[in-house]
C-alpha cells in the first residue's frame, strides 16, 4: 500500500493517542522530534496536546500521512503568530515510524508541507534541525539550505550539548 496526506484530519481521541505513539516511538528509535529517549507517553502527551490545540483553535495544520488505517508520518505547519513574519511557517514535529523507514515516506511528508504551503499562499517553509544526527542532509535533498545554527543550543544530557540548526526553503 501507499502513503495518503490528510490536511487537519479529525482530532479524534483515536487519532490524538495514534499520535502520541508514533511520537513515543519516534523519539525512542532516536528521532529528534523534542524530547531525549527513553520517553513514554505520558511524557510526550501534554506536548502533544499542546501542539493539537494550536490545530484545533488557531492558525496551525496538521499534515498526517496514513498506509491504509495506519498512522505512520505526521508533521505540524506552525503559524508564526507574528504579523511581519505571516508570508511563512514553520514545520515542526517531522517524523515517520521507524517501522515505515526507507520507503520514501519522510521525503513524501516533506513533498506534501511544500505543496500545502503553495496552497496557502506562503512565500517560504523553515524546519529545525537538532545537530549532530546528519538530518540536514535530508533536508537539503529536498531542496533546503542551512539559514543559520545556534552552537550548543540544545542540551540533551549534562557534556552533550548540540546546534540547533536553521533550515530554509522559499516556495
Amino acid at each position: 500500500m501507499g502513503i495518503e496526506f490528510v490536511v487537519d484530519p479529525p482530532l479524534t481521541d483515536h487519532l490524538r493517542e495514534r499520535a502520541v505513539a508514533l511520537w513515543v516511538d519516534v523519539t525512542n528509535a532516536g528521532g529528534a522530534v523534542g524530547f531525549v529517549a527513553p520517553v513514554g507517553p505520558d511524557d510526550v502527551r501534554p506536548v502533544a496536546e499542546a501542539a493539537f490545540e494550536g490545530v484545533a483553535d488557531g492558525p496551525d495544520r496538521l499534515l498526517a500521512g496514513f498506509d491504509g488505517d495506519e498512522l505512520v508520518a505526521l508533521l505540524f505547519v506552525v503559524d508564526n503568530r507574528f504579523a511581519l513574519k505571516r508570508h511563512w511557517r514553520v514545520l515542526k514535529r517531522v517524523m515517520v515510524t521507524p517501522k515505515s523507514q526507507g520507503r520514501g515516506y519522510g521525503a513524501a511528508l516533506m513533498r506534501e508541507a511544500e505543496a500545502l504551503g503553495r496552497r496557502m499562499g506562503l512565500e517560504a517553509l523553515q524546519v529545525t534541525v537538532r545537530g549532530g544526527l546528519g538530518t540536514e542532509r535530508f533536508y537539503e535533498r529536498l531542496g533546503y539550505r542551512e539559514v543559520g545554527r545556534v552552537p550548543g543550543a540544545l542540551r540533551l544530557a549534562p557534556g552533550d550539548d548540540r546546534d540547533e540548526i536553521y533550515m530554509w526553503l522559499g516556495l
